[in-house]
C-alpha cells in the first residue's frame, strides 16, 4: 500500500497539469449533469415492513385516484376574543374562501366546517379541509398563489386564519451554517499551519469535492430518487473529511520537506505514509455510511450511499488532486521562515555561524582556543555526549499532554470513563418520535395553527390515527365496519371516531379516531398498541381485518423500527471496521479500546442530546421553541456517521503511534511520538469537523438543530476526550502487550504496510538529505 500510493503521488506530481485538467473535466460534466437533470423528488416516507406502511398501499388499492400521501391544507380559523366564528359576517368569509378555494387548479375537495366536525364547542375556532388531486411536490406554484390568495381575504375580514399541512409548508431558513463552518475551519487551518497557503489548499480541495459530489447526486436525483436530505448530508460530511484528508496530507508534506527531502519526494513520502491513513480512514467511513443499508429504510439507504459516495471523491482528490497541487507550488505551504531560509541558502550556499562576541562570549572562545571547557553541572552529561534538544520535545503542548497521560494512566482512565458515563446517564430516558408542526418555531403558521387546533379541539386533534378497515372477506362489509368503528370508539383513550368513508365496491372504508392526548404522548402510543392489541378479537367477531395508521401511528412505528433495527446496524458496522482496523494495526486490543471508545462517545452524546432537546436543559440557548421525542432516525443516523469519523481519528493518531514502535521505539516512547506528529493535527481536524456541524445549528428546523448539536457533540467526546485522552491512558497500561497479535492470525492477515517500511528501506538507500535542523522541522 505505502509503495502504490508513494508512486502515484509521484506520478501527481509529476503530471500535475494533466491531473488538474481531468478534475476540472469531471467537475465540468458532473455540472453539465446537473444542469441538465429533472427536478428532485421530494423525501420519500416510504417505511416497507412496518403496518403503517401497509394500510397506506391498502388506501391507495381500494381507493384509486386519492393518494394516501397526497397533498392537503389545513385553514384554522380563529374569532376575535369574545365573538363566535358562526357570526354572520365571519361565517359569510369563510362561505367565500370555501367557494374561491373550491375553485382552485388541482383542487379536488373542499370541506366546510359548518357541515361536519369542523366546528369546535365553544364555537370559537373552525377548521377547513383543502384536498389536492396530486402529491405535495406536485402541486403547483399557481395552486399555491390561488390559495393564498384567499386565505389574505378572510385575514382581511378580522379573523385569524393559520395554515397547517402540507400543501403550503413554509421552509425553515436554512442559516448560515456551511459559511460558518467554513469560516472557522479557515482560522483553525490558519492557525494550525502559520501560512495563507497551506490553510487554503485543503479548502479549496475540499469545496470541488463538495461541487463535484453534489453536482453527481443532482445529476443522478431523478433516476434514483434521491432527495435534497441526501444533497445536504453529503455537502455536510464532504466538507468535514474533505479538509481533514487533505490536511493530514499536507501536514506530513511539510514534515518531509522539513527533513530536507525535496518536493517530489516528500509528495511521494506524505502519500506512503499520511495517504495511507487517509485510505483506511475513508473505508471505515464508507462502511459506516453503506452500512446503513441493512436498516431496511429506501431513504436512508440512500443518503448512506450518497454520502459514502462523497467520501470516496474526497479521498481520491487528496490521493491525486492535492499532491498535483503541490507540485504546481511547492513551497507555498511552507511557513515563512522557511521559505526565506531556503531562498537565502540557494543563493548563498551553506549558511556558516557566526558566533556573537561579548564579555562571556570572549572568555569562552579564549577557553576554546585552549582546548578548554566548561565543566558540566552536576548531574549533566557532558557538551558532546548530550544530544541536542528538540524545540518541539521542549514546548509541544501534545508531547507534555501525553507525557501528563503516561505518568498517571489510572487516574486519566477513570476520570473519563466516569465523565463520559455520567454524560450518558440521561440517554436511559430516550423517547424515539417524529417531531412535527408543535416543534415549529411559533413564528410560523403551522405552529400557530397547531395550537389554535389543540386549543379548540383538543390535544389529541392534531395527531388522528386512521383506520382502514378491509372487509372484503366479511359476510356483510357494511355492518362490519360499523362493529370496527364501536369497538374503536369504545377503547379507553379514544374521543371520537368520523363516520367510514367507503370505496366504490363498499368493501373498504376508512375511519378517523380522535386521541385524547398528543400526537407525541406516551399515552397516545399505548393507545395504538391497545387498539392493535384488541384486533384479533373483533376479527374473528367480524371477519374483517383493520390495519392502523396515518402520521401519529407511523411515526410510532418509525422508532420501534429504528430501534430493532440499532443493534444488527452496529454488530455489522463495528464488525466490519474492527476487521479492518485489524489489518491496519496488526492487533487485536488497538481495533477493541476503539470500539469501545467509540461506544463510550456516541452514548455520552445521546445523553447530551437528550438533556438538551428532550428535556430541555439549555434549549432556550440554541433557539429551540418546544422539547419533545428525540428524532426517530437520529440514533442510527448518530452511529453511522460518528463511527466512521470517530475511526478517522483512530486511524490518524494510532498509525502514527504504530509507524513509532514498528521502526523500533519503545510502547511508551511511541505514544509520545505518535502525539507530537499527529497531536495537534487531530486536534484541529476535530475542530473543523465541529465548527461544519455546529454550523448547522444557525438553522431554524428544529430537526436539523438536533443533527448538528448531535455530531458536534459526538465529535467533541470522541476526538478530543477518547481519542486525545482514552487512548494514550489505555495505551500506558498495556504497554507492548496493546501490539500483541498471535502468530497464526499474523500469518493470515494481509500486509498493507501502512507504517511505511518499503519507503524507509527505500530510504536508506539513498544519500542523506541535507537540509533544515531539528530546530527548523519543529517551527515547520
Amino acid at each position: 500500500m505505502a509503495t502504490f500510493l508513494y508512486q502515484l503521488g509521484q506520478r501527481a506530481f509529476r503530471r500535475r497539469r494533466w491531473v488538474a485538467l481531468l478534475w476540472v473535466a469531471v467537475l465540468a460534466v458532473v455540472g453539465i449533469g446537473a444542469l441538465s437533470a429533472a427536478e428532485a423528488p421530494d423525501d420519500s416516507s416510504s417505511m416497507p415492513g412496518i403496518e403503517s406502511q401497509k394500510a397506506f398501499d391498502l388506501i391507495n388499492e381500494q381507493f384509486p385516484g386519492s393518494e394516501a400521501n397526497g397533498a392537503s391544507a389545513r385553514i384554522v380559523f380563529v374569532a376575535p376574543d369574545g365573538q363566535k366564528i358562526t357570526a354572520a359576517g365571519h361565517r359569510s368569509a369563510v362561505d367565500r374562501f370555501l367557494t374561491k378555494a373550491a375553485d382552485g387548479p388541482q383542487v379536488a375537495d373542499v370541506s366546510s366546517p359548518f357541515d361536519g366536525p369542523g366546528l369546535s364547542k365553544d364555537k370559537t375556532t373552525a377548521y377547513a379541509t383543502v384536498t389536492y388531486k396530486t402529491k405535495d411536490d406536485e402541486v403547483t406554484d399557481a395552486s399555491k398563489k390561488e390559495l393564498e390568495g384567499a386565505i389574505e381575504e378572510v385575514r382581511d375580514t378580522g379573523l385569524t386564519v393559520e395554515v397547517g399541512g402540507s400543501a403550503l409548508a413554509t421552509e425553515a431558513p436554512a442559516g448560515m451554517g456551511e459559511i460558518v463552518g467554513v469560516l472557522v475551519a479557515a482560522v483553525v487551518l490558519l492557525i494550525t499551519f502559520g501560512s495563507l497557503a497551506a490553510a487554503g489548499l485543503p479548502l479549496i480541495t475540499a469545496v470541488i469535492g463538495v461541487s463535484i459530489s453534489l453536482a453527481g447526486i443532482t445529476a443522478l436525483a431523478n433516476a434514483f430518487g434521491l432527495s435534497s436530505t441526501s444533497g445536504e448530508l453529503a455537502m455536510m460530511l464532504g466538507l468535514a473529511v474533505g479538509i481533514d484528508y487533505s490536511l493530514f496530507v499536507v501536514s506530513r508534506y511539510r514534515e518531509e520537506r522539513a527533513k530536507g527531502r525535496d518536493p517530489q519526494e516528500a509528495v511521494g513520502l506524505a502519500l506512503g505514509t499520511a495517504g495511507s491513513a487517509v485510505v483506511f480512514a475513508g473505508l471505515t467511513v464508507v462502511i459506516a455510511l453503506a452500512g446503513l443499508s441493512v436498516v431496511g429504510v429506501p431513504m436512508l439507504t440512500k443518503m448512506g450511499l450518497s454520502a459514502a459516495g462523497t467520501v470516496v471523491v474526497g479521498v481520491l482528490i487528496a490521493l491525486t488532486l492535492v499532491p498535483a497541487l503541490l507540485g504546481f507550488w511547492p513551497n507555498a505551504v511552507l511557513a515563512r521562515h522557511t521559505r526565506r531560509g531556503r531562498a537565502r541558502k540557494s543563493e548563498r550556499g551553506p549558511r556558516i555561524p557566526r558566533i556573537r562576541i561579548h564579555r562571556r562570549g570572549r572568555q569562552l572562545r579564549r577557553s576554546q582556543e585552549a582546548g578548554e571547557g566548561h565543566a558540566p553541572r552536576e548531574g549533566q552529561a557532558p557538551r558532546e555526549n548530550r544530544e541536542p534538544r528538540k524545540r518541539e520535545e521542549v514546548g509541544s503542548w501534545s508531547i507534555r499532554w501525553a507525557s501528563f497521560v503516561l505518568r498517571r494512566p489510572v487516574a486519566v482512565l477513570l476520570v473519563t470513563v466516569v465523565g463520559l458515563g455520567a454524560l450518558a446517564v440521561p440517554a436511559l430516558e430516550l423517547r424515539l418520535g417524529m417531531p412535527g408542526d408543535e416543534a415549529k418555531p411559533t413564528s410560523t403558521t403551522e405552529r400557530r395553527a397547531y395550537d389554535a387546533l389543540a386549543a379548540g379541539f383538543g390535544p389529541g386533534f392534531n395527531g388522528p390515527l386512521t383506520i382502514v378497515v378491509d372487509a372484503r372477506d366479511a359476510d356483510d362489509p357494511k355492518a362490519a365496519v360499523e362493529t370496527v368503528a364501536e369497538r374503536i370508539g369504545a377503547t379507553k383513550g379514544v374521543v371520537s371516531v368520523s363516520s367510514p368513508q367507503f370505496n366504490e365496491a363498499e368493501d373498504t372504508a376508512v375511519l378517523s379516531a380522535t386521541p385524547s392526548t398528543a400526537p407525541t404522548s406516551e399515552r397516545t402510543k399505548n393507545l395504538v398498541h391497545t387498539i392493535r392489541d384488541e384486533r384479533s378479537a373483533t376479527e374473528t367477531e367480524t371477519g374483517a381485518t383493520f390495519e392502523v395508521t396515518g402520521t401519529t401511528a407511523l411515526n410510532i412505528d418509525i422508532a420501534k423500527k429504528m430501534q430493532d433495527a440499532l443493534i444488527p446496524y452496529l454488530v455489522v458496522v463495528v464488525g466490519l471496521a474492527f476487521l479492518l482496523l485489524l489489518v491496519v494495526f496488526r492487533s487485536v486490543l488497538v481495533p477493541l479500546k476503539a470500539a469501545l471508545g467509540f461506544l463510550l462517545s456516541v452514548l455520552a452524546s445521546f445523553g447530551a442530546v437528550v438533556t438538551v432537546f428532550q428535556n430541555g436543559h439549555g434549549a432556550s440557548l440554541l433557539g429551540v421553541d418546544q422539547t419533545g421525542p428525540i428524532m426517530s432516525l437520529m440514533p442510527i443516523f448518530l452511529v453511522g456517521i460518528v463511527f466512521g469519523l470517530a475511526m478517522d481519528y483512530q486511524v490518524f493518531l494510532v498509525s502514527r503511534m504504530r509507524e513509532a514502535y514498528v521502526h523500533g521505539e519503545e510502547a511508551g516512547q511511541a505514544v509520545v511520538s505518535g502525539f507530537r506528529h499527529s497531536g495537534r493535527i487531530v486536534v484541529a481536524a476535530a475542530l473543523i469537523m465541529m465548527a461544519v456541524f455546529s454550523g448547522f445549528m444557525t438553522a431554524g428546523d428544529s430537526m436539523v438543530k438536533m443533527v448538528g448539536f448531535g455530531l458536534a457533540t459526538a465529535v467533541l467526546f470522541d476526538a478530543i476526550v477518547v481519542r486525545m485522552v482514552l487512548v494514550p491512558a489505555v495505551l500506558a497500561l498495556l504497554g507492548k502487550r496493546a501490539w500483541w497479535l498471535p502468530g497464526w492470525l499474523d500469518r493470515l492477515l494481509p500486509r498493507v504496510d501502512i507504517e511505511g517500511e518499503a519507503l524507509n528501506r527505500r530510504a536508506a538507500e539513498l544519500p542523506a538529505p541535507t537540509g533544515e535542523s531539528h530546530h527548523d522541522m519543529a517551527r515547520v
